[in-house]
Formats: C-alpha cells, sequence, structure tokens
C-alpha cells in the first residue's frame, strides 16, 4: 500500500533539519526553572548519578513485571473469561489503573518522599501478583482483573523513577539521568518474554500462575534495593530557587517548554500504544504467525529501551530540540513503511522505527518537562504531566482495536501523522520562543 503524499515531510533527515535552529543552550531570559540554577549545574552529584543506577534496576523489575503482563494477560482472561469479548479487559485496567493513581501518587511522593512513594508502589505491585495468581487458581475472573489492576498502580509510581533522577542532578546533566533509567528497560524488554514463557508452568498443572508469582517477587526484590540503596535527594537547585513561591498550574502549563514536553510525552505515547496494540492483530490478520507477532512486539520493545544507551549523548552533542525532531521523523517512518507493504519485514521495519521515535521524543520531552518548573511546583506540574500521557496512552491503546476492526490497518498507520503533526507544531513553538527569548537578551 503506498504512503500518503504528505507521508514524507515527516522523514528523519526532515525533522532532524526543522529543529536544528534551535539553540542548545538556554537563554537567561527563559522564565523556566532552568534559569534559575545556573550556579550549580556544573557541581558534582555523585549521590544522583547512583540514585539513577538503582533506579535503572528498579525500572528493569518494572518493565519485566509490564512485560509478562503483557505477553499473558490477553490469554489468561481468555481462559477465564465467560464472556470471550473481555478477555482484553484485565490488560486495559493496567493502564487505566495507572492513569487514576499518577496524580495521587505525585503528591503522595511530596509529603512522604520518593523513597517511600515507590516502595509502597512496588508493593502494590507485588500484592497484584499475588491477587493474580489466586485469581487463576480459583478460576475468578475478576479477581484477575483486581491484580492486573495494581499492576497499574505499580506502574503510576515506576513512571517517576526517571523524573526522580532528573530532579537529582544539575541541568546538564538531566538527559543523561533519564537515559540511564530508561536503560534498565533494555533487559526487560528482551528477557521479560522469556522469563513469562519460562514460569508460566512452574505451578503445574495450573498454568501460567508460576508466571504471576514471578511479577510478585520483581515487586518484592524493588522493595528490598530501593529500602538498601535508595536515598531521597532534595531538588538539584540554589537554595533562592528551592524557596521561590510556586506558581499557578495555568501559568505553568502555558509555558511553551512545557507544552512542548507535554505534546512529546503524551502524543508520543499515545501513538506508541495506539500502533503497538494493534500490530500483533494486524500481523496474523496479514497472514502471519503468531509468533511472528510476538517477535516484531519483542524487537519493539528493544528498540523502545536501547537507544537509551546513547540517547543523552545525543541530546549533548546536538541539543534536546533536533533529537526531538528526529524522534518524530522516525515515528512518522513507522507509518511510511507500515503503508507500503504488509510484508514481514515491513512490520519489523515500521515498529523498530515506531520503537526509537518513541524513545527519543519520551526522553527529549520528560527534560524539557524536568526544565518547566521550580522545586516548589514539582508535583502538581509532574502529576499534570504523568495523568495526561497515561489518559492519551489509555485512549490509544482502547481505541485500536475498534478502528483497526472497522476500518483497517492502513487508517491506524495513516491517524498517527496529525498526532505527531501537533507534537511538531509544539517544539516548534518552543524553540521558536527560545529564539525570541535569545534575541531579547542580546538587544
Amino acid at each position: 500500500m503506498p504512503p500518503s503524499a504528505t507521508s514524507s515531510a515527516f522523514s528523519t533527515s526532515a525533522a532532524s533539519a526543522t529543529f536544528a535552529i534551535a539553540p542548545t543552550a538556554t537563554p537567561p531570559a527563559v522564565t523556566t526553572a532552568a534559569a534559575t540554577a545556573e550556579t550549580d549545574v556544573h557541581r558534582p552529584d555523585p549521590h544522583g548519578r547512583r540514585a539513577a543506577r538503582v533506579l535503572a534496576v528498579c525500572q528493569a523489575l518494572y518493565t519485566s513485571s509490564v512485560s509478562i503482563d503483557l505477553t499473558l494477560t490477553g490469554l489468561v482472561g481468555y481462559t477465564l473469561a465467560d464472556d470471550k469479548a473481555l478477555a482484553t479487559l484485565p490488560f486495559s485496567l493496567i493502564t487505566v489503573a495507572a492513569a487514576l493513581t499518577t496524580i495521587f501518587a505525585s503528591f503522595l511522593m511530596a509529603r512522604v518522599g520518593r523513597r517511600a512513594g515507590f516502595m509502597l508502589g512496588a508493593g502494590v505491585g507485588a500484592l497484584g501478583g499475588a491477587v493474580s495468581v489466586w485469581a487463576i487458581f480459583h478460576h475468578s475472573f475478576w479477581a484477575f482483573c483486581a491484580g492486573t489492576a495494581t499492576v497499574g498502580v505499580f506502574q503510576a509510581f515506576a513512571q517517576y523513577y526517571r523524573l526522580a533522577a532528573a530532579d537529582a542532578v544539575g541541568m546538564d546533566g538531566k538527559s543523561r539521568a533519564i537515559s540511564t533509567v530508561l536503560t534498565g528497560g533494555v533487559v526487560a524488554a528482551v528477557c521479560g518474554p522469556l522469563l513469562a514463557a519460562w514460569s508460566k508452568d512452574w505451578l503445574t498443572p495450573v498454568a501460567f500462575a508460576g508466571s504471576y508469582v514471578l511479577v510478585t517477587g520483581f515487586g518484592l526484590v524493588s522493595i528490598a534495593l530501593l529500602a538498601l540503596l535508595y536515598r531521597d535527594a532534595a531538588p538539584f537547585a540554589r537554595v533562592t530557587a528551592t524557596h521561590a513561591a510556586a506558581r499557578p498550574l495555568g501559568d505553568i502549563v502555558r509555558q511553551p517548554i512545557f507544552a512542548a514536553a507535554l505534546a512529546n510525552n503524551a502524543l508520543g505515547y499515545a501513538v506508541m500504544m495506539f500502533v503497538m496494540t494493534a500490530t500483533p492483530i494486524a500481523a496474523v490478520a496479514c497472514g502471519h504467525t503468531i509468533g511472528d507477532g510476538a517477535a516484531i512486539i519483542q524487537w519493539h520493545l528493544v528498540g523502545m529501551y536501547a537507544p537509551s544507551l546513547f540517547s543523552a549523548r545525543l541530546i549533548g552533542r546536538f541539543g534536546v530540540l533536533p533529537v526531538i525532531g528526529a524522534g518524530i521523523g522516525l515515528s512518522a517512518l513507522c507509518g511510511v513503511f507500515a503503508l507500503r507493504s504488509t510484508d514481514l519485514p515491513h512490520f519489523y521495519a515500521a515498529l523498530a522505527c515506531l520503537g526509537v521515535g518513541w524513545n527519543f521524543m519520551f526522553v527529549g520531552g520528560s527534560t524539557l518537562l524536568a526544565q518547566s518548573y521550580r522545586p516548589s511546583e514539582r508535583a502538581k506540574t509532574q502529576a499534570t504531566s504523568e495523568f495526561t500521557t497515561f489518559a492519551f496512552s489509555a485512549l490509544g491503546s482502547l481505541f485500536a482495536g475498534q478502528l483497526l476492526t472497522r476500518f483497517g490497518w492502513a487508517t491506524i498507520n495513516a491517524a498517527i501523522f496529525p498526532l505527531l503533526g501537533i507534537a511538531a507544531l509544539a517544539t516548534l513553538a518552543y524553540a521558536w520562543s527560545r529564539k525570541q527569548a535569545a534575541a531579547e537578551v542580546v538587544s
């Protein structure tokens, strides 16, 4: 199937060239938290680097738990549900529960600390695994739904790992801290589906229960690591900035830097979930095997997390906006490949581009988000961003199956271009605001 004529405008090279006009240094006049911490950006931060490494391991454990659910929950739901149309409900509840918990998690951690909050989230995840095991043994579909929903609570807290790492370092180390945490997903992306298959017969003759025992184990190990190795760090900024009055939320979200961060996080996640959720079904419908569909998703997950090994270096060398532009271009290239053909190589190429594109948009957007607020504004700003991101992700996941069934694979991929266009416009608007701020300083 040939791509639309407008698709080529989103190519990687074009996106990179477009955003290369943005300066790589934050102008002094820009009214963000970045402008208030210039005295500390080069101060050594060994605690911040250690915290990022601990959180990277926790990210690997959390992603492994989600990978097990991604691999098996649909099958278990089909086995347990009397109405087979409800088979995917347990997996959808993970995203819904995460969205509903995100705001609560941010404000709770503002009161009790990130360490206590992360331990609570991991504990709920461990409990969810145990509930799922009980549900499988007792053939209870609704108990299984409750178990998977609690994994969504785990996910809501775990989404703050990258932001906790970013808050613990100076401005020039935020993208590296975020990337370090996300590298924890690389191992999980490869091993998660393999662990699900390896552990599903642990408690024979009851199939799949053993895999959810593993989910409980990952949660408990996360609690131990956080208790022993992780300590809360004060936001990395000078004292005067720490005590600056908090602005109204409306003033924060109207900043071009926040709009660009939110557009790339939320829309990048929505596009990724929209296409990824539909891919296994579309692959089988196009004549490929279930195993082919699983392999496509597995390598897509590698594409999502493996670039974290070098994305921070790319941001350091070229700037955050060119990397975001490349991410938008690669995500659009997914649609181009998918529209060209439905053979297996095009499925692999499309989902690989989608994974890498999501990583660049998410790391870049998270870097901008971490620069958009003062320490006193952290909880409400992060809660707003993460709730919106999860809400868009949930909508992408929920609508993918319906649109695929009614309109087909080509429509799914054509629909991503307007969303990516909005992300591109928001990023260009921020680039323009930086250029204007720099011009005002010079004048």
